[in-house]
């Protein structure tokens, strides 16, 4: 699973040393290969190497990339079956990379045509005529993949071609090849074409890739074109509209060779390699407020609160700790120079009580059931506090904390919150017992920086009031206090 990036505009431009005509391209070996060939023997050569198969895919070595390499060493077309977020077509995507870096093709040609396998009238005059001679184009796996996105007013026109009347009233018969303007899927032929969200294409559309997946040619305006087509052909589907609100019609899911679920990180190392892989983040965010956000997005999962059927995903808790990053940031920038002891500017080192502010910002990637309306901040905010909780039984379970609790004996109290500098806090605490080892637990270092030192004193007493040992509130200004429990 992974973040979806889009396609890199930039085209590659060929090696000098390939062949530029077809008697050079056939005197250096070049054996013509199918779509499915090619797939299946380059990940072939990836097993036999050790290579990675599937590079930035996360928490899918055991289960789902086994399914996809037995379809893609089977000749499969696939669809895969996930709820929102699983990285289906980041997976998807990965697949091009299966296809050899470059292939040779008639340049011009639309169809993306083999020079020792033309599909066209016109191409194969154009080879029978040229002979050896012909000159050839090369064409890079980058852009041998295609994709649509279903939508409801995705036309036949759009995926598979439609008559070109300029072109018929030039007088080209409508027999000809040459008066269609090809769709999206016939352009993408030797490559891989995905449909994403596949059950919101209307049921009509859908006809129109039967034969795509069983024939293999394609139908236009009624005109068979006998155009032996050479793609994968792989979708994507969310279970709930696979089965209710749209669906895929019987005849479509017969000839997909392979169905496959998805699913979200089975644990939280998963959860968090994911993130730690994906985030964007503009500021430091230690191991254990990281893991809050796992643990956090684990629990909105698994709430009976949240909708199951639309599935949390796992952008949740990616833009959860860019969140997260950008207040520690924000708190950095707002903060004076002089607040440091040494002078130097604050750094942004994100510390839990920033996790506050994602309740609210990302609660609409949240489907809550009927009954939960009005109460979605209370239910995240629960949930987040729940998370800290375990994590901070986790890592600091069992630590000698007294000298924690002791700070606020006699009615002291000590403040925090998103406006307040490392600095600030530090004095407040001075110097603690048991901070060593809490740094050491957190894996911050032996000489964490100032404001390591105070994501982790704040994190501390976070934990202690969330395990009752400490009382808290938040000021009008917008600080906390924690104090003792009378």
């Amino acid at each position: 699973m992974g973040r979806v990036t889009a396609p890199t505009p930039v085209i590659p431009v060929p090696p000098a040393d390939l062949p530029g005509t077809l008697g050079a391209l056939r005197a250096a070996g070049h054996q013509y290969r199918t779509v499915k060939q090619e797939l299946r023997d380059n990940l072939l050569a990836r097993m036999r190497s050790g290579e990675t198969r599937f590079p930035g895919i996360v928490g899918y070595d055991d289960t789902v990339l086994p399914e996809v390499e037995r379809a893609v060493l089977a000749g499969h077309d696939m669809v895969l079956l996930g709820e929102r977020g699983q990285g289906k077509t980041r997976l998807i995507r990965s697949l091009g990379a299966l296809l050899d870096e470059w292939t040779p093709v008639l340049p011009g040609s639309v169809l993306n045509e083999h020079p020792m396998h033309p599909l066209t009238p016109a191409s194969r005059a154009q080879v029978a005529e040229a002979g050896d001679e012909l000159p050839i184009g090369w064409l890079h796996r980058s852009m041998r993949y295609g994709e649509k996105l279903a939508t409801p007013d995705t036309s036949v026109g759009d995926l598979i071609g439609d008559v070109d009347p300029i072109r018929i009233a030039q007088g080209r018969t409508l027999g000809d090849p040459e008066t269609i303007h090809f769709g999206l899927v016939p352009r993408t032929n030797r490559g891989i074409f995905a449909v994403n969200e596949l059950p919101d294409l209307a049921e009509r559309i859908q006809v129109a890739l039967l034969n795509v997946l069983e024939e293999r040619d394609i139908q236009v305006r009624g005109y068979q074109l006998r155009l032996p087509l050479d793609l994968l052909l792989v979708a994507s589907a969310n279970p709930e509209d696979y089965t209710n609100r749209g669906r895929i019609i019987t005849p479509l899911k017969d000839r997909f060779g392979a169905e496959i679920r998805t699913h979200y990180p089975v644990d939280l190392e998963l959860e968090l390699a994911l993130i730690r892989q994906e985030a964007d983040l503009v500021a430091e965010v230690p191991e254990h407020v990281l893991e809050v956000l796992a643990r956090f997005a684990r629990a909105v999962r698994e709430s009976p609160s949240v909708d199951p059927r639309s599935g949390v995903s796992a952008r949740f808790a990616i833009a959860a700790a860019e969140t997260v990053a950008g207040a520690a940031l924000r708190r950095a920038g707002l903060l004076a120079a002089s607040d440091t002891p040494d002078g130097r500017p604050e750094a942004a080192v994100a510390r839990v009580g920033d996790a506050v502010s994602v309740t609210s910002t990302l609660r609409g990637k949240v489907e809550f059931e009927s009954g939960e309306e009005g109460r979605e901040i209370e239910i995240l905010a629960h949930l987040l506090r729940t998370a800290t909780a375990e994590t901070f039984r986790a890592h600091l379970a069992g630590l000698d904390l007294s000298g924690f609790t002791a700070l606020v004996e006699d009615g002291a109290a000590i403040e925090t919150g998103e406006l307040v500098s490392a600095a600030e806090l530090l004095r407040q605490v001075g110097t603690v017992p048991g901070l060593a080892k809490v740094l050491d637990r957190l894996d911050l270092g032996d000489a964490p920086t100032s404001e390591e030192a105070a994501a982790a004193v704040e994190f501390v007493l976070e934990g202690l009031h969330l395990t009752r040992r400490l009382g808290k509130d938040v000021t009008d200004s917008g600080r906390t206090v924690y104090g003792g429990r009378g």
